[in-house]
């Protein structure tokens, strides 16, 4: 049982659950626009570990992490490993797979806030300012790039021209990652700096799960707009207003990096069930 336990909290904190989530979020968006054969997805969850682990090793260093940092420091060769894994995981897909390598131009802006979501985009009075620390966009910033990366990144690398279909799809996904992510700041509700102004710190946590409701209303119309996969979209959005609505501060860590951050592995499983 013990072994087990170690296995599932390096699954977590290695960050290989939130790739798996980043694989199957680009999935959806190809099977979406009839697109199975794309070796983007694999190139997202290779790209979502390597990115994740560095910010994990920048916060090491600049002695910025707070939650887990003794799992972290007690496990850092592992995740050296898995980090180098992942890096040669990119490589194989850039060099000795049918990618389009022009594609990953699409990404850069993507990458950029991925990289200075932690690390300082300039200092002002000896105060560094990110995008992980900039008063009110931490969850913005989020939702923007893991749509830009799991919907624009993948349709444009199959030549995908950017049409109307695509930008609300895009919006669509904004919408799911920001209600998904708000269960994240709840829980962190009492850890985060009054500075930052995460949007349960502005509203209080029962209007966060309100206009988390909103967002995932106007998800579900959209929804009907596209009139793509439409079952599945209701059943996911259920399921995630049940986890946003039951989401407190006193839930487990797993709550949300588990249970939450599986919601699109569930997602896919209900489209390749639907299929």
């Amino acid at each position: 049982m013990q072994l087990l336990k170690k296995i599932f909290d390096f699954y977590i904190f290695s960050n290989i659950h939130v790739a798996l989530a980043g694989f199957c979020l680009t999935k959806i968006t190809l099977i979406k626009f009839g697109c199975t054969a794309s070796f983007s997805p694999l190139f997202v969850a290779f790209s979502i570990i390597t990115s994740y682990n560095f910010i994990r090793f920048y916060e090491i260093k600049t002695e910025k992490l707070g939650r887990f940092k003794a799992w972290f420091l007690n496990h850092k060769n592992n995740l050296i490993a898995v980090t180098i894994f992942s890096l040669f995981g990119i490589g194989y897909v850039l060099f000795f797979t049918s990618l389009n390598v022009e594609s990953l131009l699409i990404l850069l802006p993507f990458a950029f806030m991925t990289v200075f979501y932690v690390v300082p985009i300039f200092k002002k009075r000896n105060i560094e300012v990110s995008f992980r620390n900039f008063p009110g966009i931490k969850i913005f910033s989020i939702a923007f790039a893991w749509a830009g990366v799991t919907v624009f990144f993948p349709l444009y690398e199959k030549g995908f021209v950017f049409n109307t279909s695509v930008c609300i799809e895009f919006v669509q996904r904004v919408l799911f990652l920001i209600a998904i992510t708000l269960p994240f700041d709840i829980r962190d509700l009492q850890l985060d700096s009054k500075q930052l102004r995460t949007i349960p710190q502005v509203l209080g946590v029962k209007y966060t799960k309100i206009l988390g409701t909103i967002l995932i209303v106007i998800f579900v119309l959209l929804g009907f707009v596209q009139k793509n996969n439409v079952s599945t979209t209701v059943i996911i959005a259920i399921i995630t207003l049940l986890f946003l609505w039951f989401s407190n501060v006193h839930k487990s860590t797993f709550y949300a990096s588990f249970w939450v951050e599986a919601i699109p592995i569930f997602w896919l499983c209900l489209i390749l069930l639907f299929l």
